[in-house]
C-alpha cells in the first residue's frame, strides 16, 4: 500500500508555492518523494517534446541537441572539453559530431597553440537549428517560470543545482562564469 504524505504536518490553508512550503523538508514521506520523481519525468518529457518535434524531422536526436547547445554556448570550444561537460565516450560524440559536421551544422578547426586539439563552433545553420530549439524550450521554460513566480525560481534553481553531482556543478559555475572547461 503507497504511503500517503502527512497532511496534518502541513496546515490545509498553506499555499504549496510559499516559503513556508518546505518548512517539513526532514519529515518528506516516500510518496512525496515519488511525486518529485514523477515530476521530474513528466516536466523533462515535456520540456523536450517540441525540440524532439524539430530535431525528429532533421533526423536527429537528443545528442545533436545537447552537442548543438554547448558548441552553442561555449564557441571554439574543444572536443575534449565538450566530452567533459557531456560526460561521454569519445565514440559516441564521434556517432554525434560526425553528421553535424558533414551536414554542415558545426565546424572543426586546429587548436591554437595545440594543433592536434579540435575547435568547434557552430556554422550559420548550425546557429539557426541551436536558436529555434532554444527557442522552443525558452517558451515552455517562461511560461513555467512566470506560473511558479521569482521565489519558486531561486528555489528550482536550488533545487537542480542539488541534484547534480561536484562535476557537473563546477562544469556549471565554469560555463556561468564563462571560463574555460579544464584541458584534457
Amino acid at each position: 500500500m503507497p504511503l500517503k504524505p502527512d497532511l496534518a504536518a502541513r496546515p490545509q490553508t498553506e499555499d504549496r508555492g510559499s516559503p513556508a512550503a518546505g518548512r517539513n523538508l526532514l519529515f518528506l514521506r516516500e510518496e512525496e518523494l515519488r511525486l518529485a520523481q514523477d515530476l521530474l519525468f513528466f516536466g523533462y518529457r515535456d520540456f523536450t517534446a517540441g525540440a524532439d518535434a524539430i530535431l525528429a524531422g532533421l533526423d536527429m536526436g537528443r545528442a545533436h541537441h545537447r552537442v548543438l547547445h554547448f558548441v552553442g554556448r561555449r564557441p571554439g570550444i574543444t572536443v575534449g572539453d565538450l566530452l567533459g561537460i557531456l560526460g561521454i565516450t569519445k565514440q559516441s560524440l564521434g556517432r554525434v559530431l560526425t553528421p553535424l559536421v558533414e551536414d554542415g551544422f558545426v565546424t572543426q578547426s586546429p587548436g591554437r597553440n595545440d594543433r592536434r586539439q579540435r575547435l568547434l563552433s557552430l556554422t550559420e545553420k548550425g546557429a539557426a537549428l541551436e536558436r529555434s530549439l532554444f527557442e522552443r524550450q525558452r517558451d515552455t521554460v517562461m511560461r513555467a517560470y512566470r506560473e511558479a513566480g521569482p521565489q519558486a525560481v531561486e528555489g528550482f534553481r536550488r533545487v537542480m543545482r542539488g541534484l547534480m553531482g561536484p562535476e557537473a556543478r563546477a562544469a556549471l559555475d565554469r560555463l556561468e562564469a564563462g571560463s574555460p572547461e579544464p584541458s584534457r
